[in-house]
């Protein structure tokens, strides 16, 4: 059963590259007192992900932080290796958390899972933007296709604080 607003975001360990390698991530911690936008992506340097979704968080980050946002993360079934790779690529370090869930466990668990093993890419994570306030979700914005990210893009997050 998909996340809902209103729900808890459940326990779970993401990972994120460091200086000193993979370092694992307490999805309870990252949210605990803060607003965070979490957004979920197919893919790091998938078309729509690399050149539409994240590109409107970050050009939106001053912006969002402005209506009270207090950290933004992106996760996707990638490595973090990959994950590294995008960040820097993207020009987001020191902006937005890039987190890797790496076998899809914490996308299965919040039933974002969607299967794209037909585009050669197996289980990824559908697309999709929340705003959640100490671990509680305020606002879930599911798109209907992962190759759509207006109603889960910054722009539309935007609109909604």
């Amino acid at each position: 059963m998909a996340i809902s607003v209103g729900d808890t975001m459940p326990e779970a360990t993401l990972v994120t590259m460091t200086d000193e390698g993979p370092t694992p991530i307490d999805l309870k911690g990252f949210l605990a007192g803060k607003k965070v936008i979490l957004f979920g992506v197919p893919g790091a340097f998938t078309p729509t992900c690399h050149g539409n979704h994240l590109p409107g968080f970050l050009s939106n980050f001053e912006a969002l932080k402005e209506k009270g946002v207090d950290a933004i993360a992106v996760v996707s079934v990638n490595d973090p290796f990959v994950m590294q790779q995008w960040e820097t690529a993207s020009g987001g370090t020191g902006k937005i958390s890039y987190l890797a869930d790496g076998a899809a466990q914490f996308t299965k668990m919040i039933g974002m899972d969607i299967d794209l093993s037909d585009f050669g890419m197996g289980v990824r994570s559908s697309r999709y933007s929340m705003l959640i306030d100490d671990g509680v979700v305020k606002t879930l914005n599911v798109e209907d296709s992962p190759k759509d990210a207006s109603k889960s893009g910054a722009a539309a997050m935007l609109e909604s604080l």
